[in-house]
Order: structure tokens, then C-alpha cells, then sequence
């Protein structure tokens, strides 16, 4: 898991920085760290959040280990699957 502010100091060096893992592959999902919510990239809600709450992890098995759910709004089928298991 990365935290967003810590990519870099400057709102371009964190662009910059950000860029660069989505590039290589490093990164490929978006949590909120206050609602232990992940996402894809792309997701509006992942656009929205403040960058002091973005995290990014590299697969979707990162995200679970770390208590993470998935976004019911750009990741339905997973969202769905994940409520069957541990869902009220």
C-alpha cells in the first residue's frame, strides 16, 4: 500500500511520481483509507477523495489483506461477491 502524499512534496511530483507506477504497472487500484473502500483507477469516487485519504495498491489481494472492500460502484461483480462472504 502507498500513500498519495507520500509520492512526493509538490502536487506535480506527486503526479509525476504517480504516473510512473501506473506506467510500470506497480499500481493498478485506489483506496480511501478512511472508509477501507478500493477501487479502479479510473472510478469517480477514486477522483474525488482527498489526496491525504488516497492509497494505492498493487492487486486486488493487497487490498483484501489489508481490510480493504471493493467499490460497489466501478467494481459491482467484485462488491457482490465480497457481500456473499462477508456481508451482513
Amino acid at each position: 500500500m502507498i500513500n498519495h502524499l507520500d509520492l512526493g512534496l509538490t502536487t506535480f511530483s506527486r503526479f509525476r511520481a504517480l504516473q510512473l507506477l501506473l506506467v510500470t504497472g506497480q499500481i493498478t487500484l485506489v483506496g480511501n483509507r478512511k472508509l477501507k473502500i478500493y477501487g479502479k483507477i479510473y472510478c469517480g469516487a477514486g477522483k474525488r477523495m482527498k489526496p491525504a485519504n488516497r492509497v494505492f495498491f498493487t492487486d486486488e489481494q493487497e487490498a483484501l489483506t489489508a481490510g480493504y472492500r471493493p467499490c460497489g460502484h466501478c467494481m459491482p461483480h467484485e462488491y457482490k461477491l465480497w457481500k456473499q462472504q462477508y456481508g451482513n
